[in-house]
């Protein structure tokens, strides 16, 4: 057999097909930037909807759909094969735009998400773990940078154009014709992509004192392992500040008579530092102590949440956007880079699964208490008790998780694979 045709770990070595998955989560961030700015807005001006727990029930759904598509994402990936999730979670993912469009009741809304929270589970999953299994272990937090960066950064580019189309249009229907649009170019991007099995092998391989390690359970990577549930925990809450500023940010905003521009504006500029940002921290969670951006991470955040309180400046919500976008910069290639290096290759997948089904179950939380605290005390509570909550979060992760060596310098990942081991079921 020749050698160019055994698989080879490393970012270099696999980057068409890695640049092509960067190009399918692009696709996928798109998907949820598509709701961004003009949702919540919609279920006023269309629906009528005036409780903030009623707004909200969109992302509770969305986020508990996720939720549980990440877990299944990462429990069937050795089993069905990572191309066949993200094929399948573009299929669920198509119909959105055109529930959107054409809803006649805000139930057509909830359904909708229930399909984008299983487009986003199996494909941002797939994605995520198709490009750790290429990449070997010394780039993981370079390749994570460049997965959430397409990622949010598409976010963000959708957030800013829904906007400025339904300024120019009308809440419907042209924001959602760019909808229809990335969910045909997403879905036919993924059937070019080949699946990852016999890099997992090749990285088991190259490993073989993982063959001793312990099963993770799902406990362990919930809470029980000190520095999986370190991670964990504060997936969790960044997910659930994320879903509080996705849900009540632009009511913020419209409360204080911003245009949809303007909301548009600032609810772009949050993902797209977020999305540049991993490009630079990416690479630092492979250099730098996980334990130290984590933490610094979420202790911007809850800090920039709480400054929200006393802000009504447009220009200052343009650069608090930022900084929050520059706080979970810090943490979400960070996230998967921590859990993927404590998970042995054959349970990797699954760890991150579990790991993703409680960051996004965050978004449910998120709605669901924002919505109430909001309902019962006014927006403001509800931002300040998330805020709070968030830099709890960053004392968990400093008094629980321990701050491991630095990796070393790159080293070239090549083995001899003339067998491959198959996939672990």
């Amino acid at each position: 057999m020749p050698s160019a045709s055994l698989p080879r770990l490393g970012l270099r070595e696999n980057w068409p097909q890695f640049a092509l998955l960067v190009l399918v989560n692009a696709f996928v961030g798109g998907m949820v930037g598509l709701e961004r700015t003009i949702l919540p807005r919609l279920a006023e001006q269309e629906f009528h909807l005036v409780g903030r727990s009623a707004i909200l029930s969109f992302i509770v759904v969305f986020g508990l759909t996720k939720a549980a598509a990440n877990f299944y994402a990462g429990a069937w990936a050795n089993r069905a094969g990572r191309k066949n999730l993200l094929v399948l979670g573009w299929l669920a993912g198509l119909p959105v735009p055109l529930l959107l469009l054409w809803a006649p009741t805000w139930g057509w809304v909830v359904a909708a998400n229930v399909l984008l929270g299983l487009n986003q589970g199996l494909a941002w999953s797939s994605t995520v773990v198709m490009k750790i299994d290429l990449v070997g272990p010394r780039q993981r937090g370079l390749a994570m940078g460049m997965n959430e960066s397409a990622g949010y950064l598409a976010v963000a580019a959708t957030a800013f154009a829904t906007g400025w189309l339904a300024t120019e249009y009308g809440l419907r229907p042209y924001p959602f014709y760019l909808g229809a649009g990335l969910a045909v170019a997403g879905l036919l991007s993924s059937l070019l992509v080949r699946d990852t099995h016999a890099h997992v092998a090749l990285d088991a391989a190259l490993a073989p004192q993982e063959a001793a390690s312990p099963p993770l359970s799902f406990w362990d990577v919930s809470w029980r392992h000190p520095d999986l549930g370190s991670v964990t925990q504060a997936g969790l809450v960044n997910n659930l500040n994320d879903g509080m500023v996705w849900g009540l940010l632009p009511l913020l905003l419209a409360s204080q008579g911003f245009s949809l521009t303007q909301i548009g504006t600032v609810a772009a500029v949050y993902p797209a530092v977020w999305g540049l940002g991993q490009l630079v921290t990416g690479p630092l969670a492979d250099r730098l102590c996980k334990k130290s951006l984590l933490f610094w991470g979420m202790l911007v955040q809850g800090l920039v949440l709480l400054v929200m309180l006393l802000t009504h400046s447009y220009p200052l919500f343009l650069l608090l956007a930022g900084l929050l976008g520059a706080g979970t910069a810090l943490v979400y290639p960070t996230f998967l880079a921590a859990v993927a290096e404590h998970s042995p290759a054959l349970q990797r997948a699954r760890s991150i699964g579990i790991f993703r089904l409680w960051r996004d179950a965050g978004y449910a939380v998120g709605a669901l208490l924002t919505g109430l605290l909001a309902d019962w005390l006014g927006l403001a509570a509800a931002l300040g008790a998330i805020g709070g909550l968030t830099l709890v979060s960053a004392g968990v992760v400093q008094y629980r998780m321990r701050c491991a060596a630095a990796a070393g310098p790159l080293r070239p990942l090549r083995a001899s694979f003339s067998n491959p081991l198959q996939p672990a079921s």
